[in-house]
Parts: structure tokens; C-alpha cells; sequence
């Protein structure tokens, strides 16, 4: 389930727990939470591309996510411990129709009944620097974030953020290994161009540095990130966001441009990579629109960290817009149901467009993609804490298999701290 080097950890964990837990600061600063999380996903595929022939992927899981962020303990450096326990369930899945990325596959093709992990972070505070050694969930330009699943991913290493200077947010790391959102143990990371896996190819670490500022009364924030999948590619990204009032509308600009070549020893060869997105938004009342564009340059698709999201503007459930040569259009329209009265309800529809893709094959690719969310959050009473979400995709291309997606996901926080 959990290596030897984990259980190592989580004791010296809890023996810092016990020496300081009476100290002012690490118990009051505390807290804790446990997520119930049951999650469907379906989905169904036509006029498939490639050698994996299977026409559906659907399974439903039910998984627990429990997470302990304690305080600080008193005195020039303060001391402090955060633990995450997660364990899946499978419901329903078949050997036809695994895939989804909630359940592991085992080696007769069949979905694992249960996995679980656990793990732990040491973190030391002085000022306001903070050092992290242990499991992290980290959230960069260059690494998004990707709890898209039944459980969330994490990764292994250290990290130190800096917010000594106002409105100058500096951070820094090393992460030697990943626990994929569908995995109990510890992985290798490797990378995803576009949107094919490249398996052949795992990285001992990524490393990164950077820095987000803000300024303009917090409305606008530039940001510089330099990331490194050691031995496979190296990555640097600039961006811009602001926000301005306008009357009753707010108008929102997210601009950003990335560039990718190999690094180290190359062992997926040469990478040249460059990207630009920007999506503007208004919004007034519950009403939020929004428009994007995104363009990929050079002779490769997008590089980013198997499975995250990548970053890009036009990042959606099921697409990526992101292969060789692509230019792709968003329109998207948001509404929150709180300017009718009907608070933690929220509704998002989504279409996008791509072409020009190098598909390799003498044709130039395109594809297209049409998304629907709603989403509820209880406000209150004995039901508060329990969320619902709905997603509905298509998605079509004349290079790479159609895609038709359902999901539904249930999920009850408990506040236990």
C-alpha cells in the first residue's frame, strides 16, 4: 500500500505531533476535514484512432478523502504538520471498460477493489517563508493541480513559498516522485505532449521556480515560471491577469505564453514548444462571459506532467487544444444562481474550436467540443456540506477519436476540526 519511507515519515509526524501539541498556536490553528466523494464517469467512444480498440470507459467509485492541516507551534520558527489519508472503493467497472482514471488496473485488466494511501508533511515557518518537506498537492503555471478524479494526486518533496515582500509571492521545490490519482504507491513522472502519454520516457524529478506579483490594489498580477521534468523537457511561462470595475461590469483578462525545449539527456529527443493563451471576460450580476484563444507554435505539441491538466486557457474536460501547429476559439458563459435568490447554484456551458493541427498524416486536424456543468452546494441545515455536479461533453475530431462524456459526482465534507 504505502512504502517503508511513508510509514517512516507519518511516525515522525506524529511524534512532532505529541512533543507540540500543547503548545499555544499548533492546536488552535488547526483543522480537519473527511470528503465523501462518490463519482460516476462515463465514457463513450466512436470512430476510434489508435491502437487501443475499446469503445467505452465507465466506472463508479466511492472514495474517502481525509486532510489534517495543523498550527504553528510558538517561538522564531514555528513547527507544523499536515497528513492526507485517501482510500477508493470500486462500485461498478468491468475489464471492457476501464480507463477512466478512478480505479487502478491490475494485471489481468481488472479494476482494483479498494486502494488507499497515506502521507505526511513536515512544514517550518519563519516570517512568512514556509518550508515543506513530504507529500504535497502543488498548484504552478508550469503544474497544475488536478483533482479531477475520485481521489486527488499528490507528489513527494520539498518546497519552500515566500511572501516577505508585499504583493511578491516567491516559491521553489523538488519533487522526486507522484502518486497518480488512480495509484495507492509512489510513480516516476512522465510526460504528456498534446495528448498522448510518452510511457517510454520517466523522469526522476521536477523542479521549478518562480513568482507571482501583484499590484494595482490586488487587481493585476504578473507571474514568471521556469519548470524542469529532469531529463525530458524544460519549460518557461510568463503571464498577466487584471481585473478592472467598470460600472456594474468587471472585466477580466488572463494572458500567457509558454516555451518548451528538451533538457538533460533528451530521452524523448528534441522539444520545441511555444504557446499563447488569453481569455477575456465580463461579468455583471450572475452573468459571466467569456471569449479565449490559444495558439500552439514550433514542432511539437504542448509538453506538461502526466496526468495534470495543462494550464492553457483552453484546458476542458475532454480536449486538450493543445497538439502540433493547433489555433483553437473558446466562447464560454458562466451563470451563478445567487442573483436569483438561489445561492450554490452555478451553471457553465462551454464551446470550443480547433485547427490547423499537423496530425503527421498529409491532413490537417480539427476537432471541436461542446461542455455543460451544474453544480449545487447545500447552504444549510442538516444537509450543508453535501455537493452535486453534473457535467455533460461531446467532443468531435477528424484525427483522434470522438468522445461522448457523463459525469456525476456526489460529495459530503464534514468539518471534523
Amino acid at each position: 500500500m504505502n512504502n517503508l519511507r511513508h510509514s517512516w515519515l507519518l511516525s515522525t509526524l506524529a511524534l512532532c505531533v505529541g512533543a507540540n501539541a500543547a503548545e499555544p498556536g499548533f492546536v488552535s490553528g488547526s483543522s480537519a476535514t473527511l470528503q465523501a466523494r462518490n463519482y460516476y464517469f462515463s465514457r463513450d467512444f466512436s470512430d476510434i484512432v489508435g491502437a487501443n480498440k475499446q469503445s467505452k470507459a465507465e466506472e463508479w467509485g466511492q472514495g474517502f478523502i481525509f486532510n489534517f492541516k495543523s498550527g504553528y507551534t510558538p517561538g522564531l520558527i514555528g513547527v507544523g504538520v499536515d497528513a492526507i489519508g485517501v482510500v477508493g472503493f470500486k462500485l461498478d467497472s468491468s475489464p471492457d471498460r476501464t480507463g477512466t482514471g478512478l480505479l487502478p488496473v491490475q494485471g489481468d485488466g481488472r479494476a482494483a477493489d479498494e486502494y488507499s494511501r497515506v502521507g505526511g508533511t513536515l512544514k517550518l515557518r519563519y516570517s512568512k517563508t514556509e518550508l515543506k518537506v513530504g507529500e504535497l498537492q502543488t498548484n504552478l503555471p508550469i503544474l497544475q493541480y488536478n483533482d479531477s478524479r475520485l481521489l486527488p494526486p499528490t507528489y513527494q518533496g520539498a518546497s519552500i513559498t515566500s511572501s516577505e515582500l508585499e504583493g511578491l509571492t516567491l516559491q521553489a521545490g523538488h519533487l522526486s516522485s507522484t502518486s497518480l490519482r488512480n495509484e495507492a504507491g509512489d510513480e516516476k513522472m512522465i510526460a504528456v505532449l498534446g495528448h498522448v502519454p510518452q510511457r517510454k520516457a520517466d523522469s526522476d524529478a521536477f523542479n521549478f521556480a518562480g513568482g507571482d506579483y501583484s499590484f494595482n490594489g490586488n487587481r493585476s498580477t504578473v507571474s514568471l515560471w521556469y519548470g524542469q521534468l529532469e531529463d525530458i523537457y524544460q519549460q518557461g511561462f510568463v503571464g498577466f491577469k487584471h481585473n478592472q470595475p467598470l460600472g456594474d461590469w468587471t472585466l477580466g483578462a488572463n494572458l500567457g505564453y509558454f516555451s518548451a525545449r528538451e533538457q538533460g539527456a533528451s530521452k524523448l529527443g528534441d522539444i520545441d514548444n511555444q504557446a499563447f493563451y488569453s481569455l477575456l471576460s465580463a461579468k455583471r450580476s450572475g452573468h459571466t462571459f467569456t471569449v479565449g484563444y490559444q495558439a500552439i507554435y514550433g514542432d511539437d505539441a504542448f509538453p506538461r506532467v502526466f496526468p495534470n491538466i495543462s494550464p492553457l486557457g483552453n484546458e476542458v474536460p475532454t480536449y486538450e487544444f493543445a497538439y502540433t501547429d493547433e489555433r483553437s476559439w473558446q466562447v464560454r458563459y458562466d451563470y451563478d444562481f445567487v442573483a436569483m435568490g438561489i445561492p450554490g447554484l452555478t451553471a457553465t456551458a462551454r464551446y470550443l474550436k480547433g485547427d490547423n493541427v499537423n496530425t503527421g498524416l498529409g491532413y490537417e486536424g480539427r476537432e471541436h467540443e461542446r461542455d455543460f456543468d451544474l453544480g449545487y452546494a447545500v447552504q444549510g441545515g442538516v444537509l450543508k456540506g453535501l455537493g452535486i455536479r453534473v457535467r455533460n461533453a461531446m467532443a468531435r475530431s477528424n484525427y483522434r477519436s470522438d468522445i461522448d462524456e457523463n459525469r456525476l459526482i456526489l460529495s459530503y465534507t464534514w468539518i471534523l476540526l
